[in-house]
């Protein structure tokens, strides 16, 4: 009886053949180590993600303390021109390839401060986002949905940084 299958398998010849780059963009879309730049009430529901229930980890997100060891910020509550500069260095320390994901309406695009005068209208003015959260305050769920797409399109092949420009 003929064997449909096809003549080599992982199982019985032990080797895989892959695209260097499709294996390197595997490992980065699978591997991101995170900075928190937690700034309103958001950070809540970023916890929230990262805690025992949704455990982030599972998703081999790695929570990170400097931005030197960090590829992904989450940027989550409203950020004002008092931090903005400071927002910008952190980013600017982070290693590259390197992502944001804004999470919230304040990190968005101002939220419910738009209008004031020491709000900035949304964390793209000051660095480039490749992944929005929406919602006040997004849910544990969305964000991890946000996770979610931005590994797919690392493993499309997407640089960092490029997404929103």
């Amino acid at each position: 009886m003929a064997s449909t299958q096809h003549p080599y398998t992982l199982e019985s010849d032990g080797f895989v053949l892959a695209r260097l780059d499709d294996a390197v963009r595997a490992a980065q879309g699978n591997s991101l180590w995170y900075l928190t730049f937690g700034l309103a009430c958001c950070a809540v529901e970023m916890i929230h993600a990262a805690a025992a229930r949704y455990d982030m980890e599972r998703f081999s997100m790695i929570p990170r303390a400097s931005p030197r060891q960090a590829d992904l910020m989450f940027v989550s509550g409203t950020v004002t021109n008092k931090m903005a500069p400071a927002l910008r260095k952190v980013y600017d320390q982070m290693s590259e390839p390197r992502y944001v994901i804004s999470m919230g309406s304040c990190a968005n695009g101002g939220g419910y401060y738009h209008y004031g005068y020491s709000v900035v209208r949304g964390v793209d003015r000051i660095v480039p986002v490749d992944i929005y959260v929406p919602g006040c305050p997004p849910t544990a769920e969305a964000l991890i949905y946000g996770i979610l797409q931005l590994q797919r399109r690392i493993q499309e092949g997407h640089r960092g940084g490029l997404l929103a420009r």
